[in-house]
């Protein structure tokens, strides 16, 4: 037993301990069909504080040959698995983590040779003469290992791509552990000696032009997840069953931490969902300096329509995205499709995988975003903001003509950046036109489903503010009138959908004619 050839239980021990746990063991059913096949060859990223760790953890604790685990796993998921007793503690396991070995070694440059040194010295205190003195490499140690002893090996390496990420220019670096990987896993003679090679970290594996590095590996990302969908984040039924035991509103904490969309999952970040059944308070519970340092840099960069783009989605809209260019690294970006998939990644943004659309998924999310462009003092966002804010305004005051001059004002101000072809592209401008309820509104819902049909937007007030700023439900039309879309929401009936909704609540007409090139604006409160 070893810090990292067959390590013990403890540190998923440690997660069992929590007062929050969730049942995540069914990934080890999935890796168990997997062993000692081409498939073998894993490669989970997924964003910070979406249970990397906890996963890897659990995987060394199940397989490592280190401990005995039967109590840990006997009343969970996996214990009632037909293969559960078969695989449990069978195997030799090397169990590394990159970040805790770049801290350790204290250079980038000293990280693979400390955990090449210390691999080896805890191989030949287990395997004795076996290992020759002259054997240098860990792949060399576990291919003789494997020939003398017929041993597989279940290798686990989390934060993987840490020497990609924080030495993104540091070429000699990336390429001394691109090798070191490669001499691990690619080709023939690692299919001798692997059972399992489960990767993890924030970022897929790099890229060299269009290939992976490691073109063996089978991926699962937050563009891609696949059948590891569920193991990514909290489920929705998960959620709900932490709100009925904490007795939150399901509801609002669906607004705040809900919105990645994996293979038809609701995921929710763990870290939110957990700080928030603990600590009490709907909030952002994500690093804002470990925000900022992330954000600022990527959403700054000169790309075309890239700033057009965050500020669609500040405003509530998705944008497309063509995410198969990345080079899954910190550096090589060619175009917004680049940043914009690199923020998926990062889990600043969410991803359609069958609109191929980003989106911000989440409050917690729009509000890191809005507070990293207010920190650069964006022009263009500010310019939106105060048209965006006397918009809100003449909303709540029912002043129709002021509406439409600020709609038709907006609209000219940026058709470089939205061109009026359809109602879609309307409501694209509406999205941003009301980028002004971002600090009392959250995101709106768009296509909310109603009485008789979907309403096109609906605005609903923070908690906070409900006694001061109504609900809005918004009815766009394209060359008929403003009348026609308000009197559409009384015939549906799209009020009906927040019949629980205790506030006053606005009735919003908006019509584009495409001739006279006008808006207009009809706005009724909405009798209960």
């Amino acid at each position: 037993m070893g810090r990292f050839v067959n390590p013990n239980n403890s540190a998923f021990q440690n997660a069992l301990n929590a007062e929050i746990y969730v049942d995540k063991t069914g990934l080890i059913e999935a890796t168990n069909r997997f062993l000692d096949t081409p498939q073998a060859f894993i490669c989970n990223s997924r964003p910070r504080r979406f249970g990397k760790s906890m996963a890897a953890n659990m995987l060394a604790a199940y397989y490592s040959k280190g401990c005995d685990s039967h109590e840990l796993f006997a009343d969970l998921a996996i214990g009632k698995s037909a293969d559960y007793e078969k695989y449990l503690n069978q195997f030799d396991v090397i169990h590394v983590d990159v970040q805790w070995c770049l801290m350790m070694a204290k250079s980038a440059e000293a990280t693979i040779s400390f955990i090449s040194k210390n691999i080896l010295k805890e191989l030949r205190e287990i395997y004795g003469n076996v290992i020759a003195d002259d054997v240098e490499m860990v792949a060399d140690a576990l291919a003789i290992i494997s020939e003398a002893l017929g041993n597989k090996f279940v290798v686990i390496i989390d934060e993987w791509d840490v020497l990609i990420r924080d030495e993104a220019t540091n070429k000699i670096v990336q390429e001394e552990y691109i090798n070191f990987l490669r001499g691990l896993f690619k080709g023939v003679e690692p299919t001798k000696y692997i059972a399992l090679a489960y990767m993890t970290g924030i970022l897929p594996i790099k890229k060299y032009k269009t290939q992976s590095a490691l073109n063996n590996f089978d991926e699962y990302t937050m563009l891609e997840p696949d059948f590891l969908a569920p193991y990514i984040g909290f489920t929705e039924a998960e959620v709900k069953a932490l709100c009925e035991q904490y007795h939150k509103d399901f509801a609002e904490v669906k607004r705040w931490y809900d919105g990645y969309e994996l293979d038809g999952y609701n995921v929710y970040n763990p870290r939110a969902v957990v700080s928030l059944m603990l600590r009490g308070s709907f909030k952002s519970y994500w690093t804002q300096t470990g925000t900022y340092e992330s954000i600022l840099p990527l959403i700054n960069m000169d790309f075309d329509g890239l700033r057009s783009a965050i500020i669609d989605m500040l405003s509530g809209d998705a944008v497309k995205v063509i995410p198969y260019f990345f080079q899954n690294d910190m550096i090589s970006f060619r175009d917004k499709d680049d940043v914009l998939t690199l923020l998926i990644h990062l889990g600043y943004l969410a991803y359609n995988q069958k609109r191929s659309q980003a989106f911000i998924p989440n409050e917690e999310i729009r509000f890191e975003f809005a507070m990293a462009t207010k920190v650069n003092k964006w022009s263009e966002l500010i310019s939106f903001q105060k048209e965006s804010r006397a918009l809100l305004e003449a909303v709540l005051d029912n002043e129709t003509e002021a509406v439409s001059e600020i709609l038709e004002k907006i609209h000219n101000q940026y058709t470089s950046v939205i061109e009026y072809n359809d109602e879609n592209s309307l409501s694209s401008v509406l999205t941003i036109a009301f980028l002004g309820t971002l600090d009392y509104y959250f995101k709106p819902v768009r296509e909310l489903p109603t009485g008789r049909g979907f309403a096109d937007f609906v605005y609903i007030p923070k908690p906070m503010y409900r006694e001061d700023y109504p609900a809005l439900v918004v009815e766009l039309k394209w060359n008929k009138s403003a009348q026609t879309a308000l009197q559409q929401i009384k015939d549906k009936r799209y009020a009906e959908s927040l019949q629980d909704y205790a506030g006053e609540i606005l009735l919003v007409g908006i019509n584009y004619d495409k001739k006279t090139k006008e808006h207009t604006c009809s706005i009724e409160k909405l009798v209960k």
